[in-house]
C-alpha cells in the first residue's frame, strides 16, 4: 500500500481536493494510523475528469464489490454519486463530496489549512474540522483518534 503515492499523483494531476482523514490526523502530528486516504474533493466536472484520468491506472474499484461484476471506472460514474470507497492497486481511496458536520468541498476549503507533503503543497483538514467531522461520526474507531484531535488543539492554544 502506497498511500503517498496516491496523494503525489492527485497532487500532480491538478485535482482539487484535501486530505480529511487519517492522513490529515498524522499530518497533525497525531500518532494515529490509517490505511486509506480520505480525501474530500471538488464536484466541477473538471475536476472529476481529473481524478478519472489520474486514479485509472490504479484501476479503481468500490471496495466489496464482486469481482466478477462489471464496473465502469470514468468521471460520470463520479459525477452519479457522491461518496465513494475504492480499493486501488495503490490502498483504498475514499472520495468524499461531503464531510459530515463540516460540509461539501468549499466548506472543507475554507476550513482547511496548507501542508507540505514531499515536495507538493497540499490541504488539509484543521484539527476544529476534524473534531467536528469525527464527532458528527460518533463512530467507535473514532474516539481515540478525538482524544488525540482535542490534545493536539489544547497543545496549539498553548502556543498561542
Amino acid at each position: 500500500m502506497n498511500l503517498y503515492e496516491a496523494i503525489k499523483a492527485l497532487a500532480g494531476g491538478g485535482v482539487e481536493f484535501v486530505i480529511v482523514g487519517g492522513q490529515a490526523l498524522r499530518s497533525h502530528g497525531s500518532a494515529y494510523l490509517t490505511e486509506d486516504l480520505d480525501i474530500c474533493y471538488s464536484r466541477e466536472p473538471l475536476n472529476l475528469r481529473r481524478i478519472a484520468t489520474v486514479l485509472a491506472p490504479y484501476n479503481p474499484r468500490p471496495r466489496n464489490f464482486p469481482d466478477e461484476l462489471p464496473f465502469v471506472w470514468d468521471w460520470t460514474t463520479l459525477l452519479n454519486g457522491t461518496n465513494f470507497t475504492f480499493r486501488t492497486s495503490l490502498g483504498d481511496v475514499d472520495l468524499l463530496g461531503e464531510v459530515a458536520g463540516v460540509g461539501s468541498y468549499p466548506e472543507v476549503f475554507a476550513e482547511s489549512i496548507m501542508v507540505d507533503v514531499e515536495g507538493f503543497a497540499l490541504r488539509i483538514l484543521s484539527i476544529e474540522g476534524l473534531i467536528r467531522a469525527k464527532e458528527t461520526a460518533g463512530r467507535v474507531k473514532d474516539q481515540l483518534g478525538l482524544q488525540e484531535l482535542y490534545a493536539l488543539k489544547e497543545a496549539q492554544q498553548d502556543k498561542e
